[in-house]
């Protein structure tokens, strides 16, 4: 099945959805309805999403899932926030890096070694804040 277009392909203006029907029973409705921020996502994205989620947004799952590395992961959660329509500022990225930036490095390490849990993680970088 196709995608939904979000514009039109004549004047790009912004699309609306207007009928809608079953291809079971070929029930048709119309009306005007408007598309969730999802049906922006591409295909591809849309799966990534779908996977986060049902991982409970554990990047350590989606690296062992996906067969791919944390900044991997990172980098595609990015694009699909960015698809979705929201603001994306990292750190390395802009040049914001502030002195806390090498501890919470540590602890995250430890904690994707399994040297400390969530809860510990959590609370050691409360104190690393910027």
């Amino acid at each position: 099945m196709r995608k939904i277009l979000e514009h039109c392909p004549s004047c790009h203006h912004d699309l609306e959805v207007t009928q809608l029907s079953c291809p079971d029973c070929d029930t048709v409705i119309a009306g005007h309805f408007i598309p969730t921020r999802f049906s922006k996502l591409s295909p591809d994205n849309l799966s990534f999403a779908e996977l986060f989620i049902q991982l409970r947004g554990n990047i350590k799952d989606m690296e062992r899932e996906m067969g791919i590395s944390y900044p991997t992961v990172r980098g595609r959660l990015n694009e699909v926030i960015r698809e979705l329509g929201f603001d994306v500022v990292e750190a390395e990225t802009v040049g914001i890096e502030d002195k806390h930036t090498e501890e919470r490095r540590i602890i995250l390490t430890q904690l994707k070694q399994g040297k400390i849990n969530v809860s510990d993680a959590v609370e050691m970088l409360k104190k690393y804040q910027p």
